[in-house]
């Protein structure tokens, strides 16, 4: 018995059936990967300077550099909120962090009498002063452009965090399209022409970065679920009406009293007292893994050094629990540079895919137009061939740049 021609000899299923699915599926994945890929790139390669923002800071702020043999020991914080209470032109010191590395000094963060904020960088030992620095330095611009390209959080945030939508539909169709993908992590890149190569690097790059891809998306949903107002509920808090007075003298007694209490946290950041909160705060990290520094809190008044209050991330709820691993997992600070620097490469990459995916599609336009594909046409197209939706990704990228100038000189 002859068997029908439009069946597939494998599958016995109808062949034009199966041609037209998979042909849906690669319309799906090129529409969602396409229209806004200039503005997906620009916001991959955002945060994949964010993930190294500080050591850009480091680069460009010289008082951020300490010698890292001459900051061993443990953090002389006290003495540090004491300097910088006294250092000419700071009316209210907020808070200290400590530094992201070895060779880094403390960021104190403090307000002048108009109310500006603005860095004090601090040798961590010594407690010496060793120069201001902008409010606005490259992690804050990095950070604010890459989240909410500078608009206010509650529309910036949602319109950047959407695109994890986007990642998780290419990430699906992608590995429907690609035909047993999983043979594709030791392929060659064929030079053959640019269409050729741009094709190989996106299929390549795809298949090593696939896990990535779907922690970036995950992540940036959960960020836009939580902008939606369906956020975690906050850890408890302590509240005293009464002032504590002065914020940054007199802190070792509150200070020792903190450890004595909590004596397993590394302290990451200290939130001193002042008109908005009235406690000493210590952040840090103890047990729980994939969590801020503010899930491990110890609260302190500084008038009697009582302790008020301690947290442990371990002690959260499922629903907390994954709103503190959404930026760690996202940032890829959880591991100091074990995880930096491959979330920093990996980023690369998922921005070399956005732009890929552009490069292909033009270079097959001008195929089609007759003209040789050449490397030039795949970076011309990118805008030349997108006529509608290049503007909404160029008003998008400029908003951010448009509104960077009052992230700078503090006017929002």
């Amino acid at each position: 018995m002859d068997m029908p021609r439009n069946l597939d000899l494998r599958t016995g299923k109808p062949a034009a059936k199966k041609r037209k699915a998979s042909r849906v599926w690669w319309t799906v994945h090129q529409w969602v990967g396409l229209k806004l890929s200039l503005f997906i790139a620009f916001i991959m390669f955002t945060g994949t300077l964010a993930v190294v923002s500080h050591e850009i800071d480091w680069v460009l702020q010289p008082s951020l550099r300490v010698a890292p043999a001459s900051a061993e020991g443990p953090v002389d914080w006290a003495g540090i909120a004491a300097n910088a209470a006294r250092h000419p032109g700071v009316a209210e010191v907020w808070s200290m962090e400590a530094p992201t590395a070895s060779a880094f000094a403390v960021k104190v963060t403090v307000k002048n009498a108009d109310g500006d904020l603005y860095y004090l960088h601090a040798h961590p030992a010594t407690a010496a002063i060793q120069g201001e620095a902008p409010w606005a330095g490259a992690q804050r611009v990095l950070r604010n452009m890459h989240r909410h390209l500078n608009l206010p959080t509650k529309i910036g945030v949602p319109i950047v965090a959407f695109l994890g939508f986007l990642l998780l539909v290419s990430l699906v169709t992608s590995l429907v399209v690609y035909k047993k993908w999983w043979r594709g992590f030791t392929k060659p890149l064929r030079t053959r022409d640019a269409r050729t190569w741009w094709g190989d690097f996106h299929r390549l790059a795809g298949v090593w970065s696939l896990w990535f891809v779907a922690l970036i998306a995950l992540t940036s949903v959960w960020y836009f679920v939580e902008s939606l107002g369906l956020n975690a509920p906050p850890p408890p808090r302590v509240k005293i009406e009464a002032p504590a007075g002065q914020a940054a003298q007199g802190l070792e007694p509150a200070m020792a009293a903190a450890m004595k209490a909590y004596p397993g946290l590394k302290v990451r950041r200290v939130m001193l007292p002042g008109k908005e909160s009235p406690v000493l705060q210590l952040h840090g990290d103890h047990e729980a893994i994939l969590v801020r520094p503010r899930a491990n809190t110890v609260w302190v008044d500084p008038a009697s050094a009582e302790v008020l209050l301690t947290t442990d991330g371990r002690d959260m709820n499922l629903h907390q629990r994954i709103g503190e691993m959404a930026d760690p997992l996202h940032f890829g600070d959880f591991g100091g540079y074990w995880t930096k620097v491959p979330w920093f490469a990996f980023g690369l990459l998922l921005t070399g895919l956005s732009l890929s995916g552009a490069a292909i599609y033009s270079l097959r336009i001008s195929r089609e137009r007759g003209t040789q594909a050449r490397m030039a046409h795949a970076f011309a197209g990118m805008w030349r061939d997108l006529p509608r939706w290049r503007w909404a990704s160029a008003a998008l990228i400029f908003i951010g740049f448009a509104l960077l100038p009052a992230l700078v000189w503090q006017l929002s």
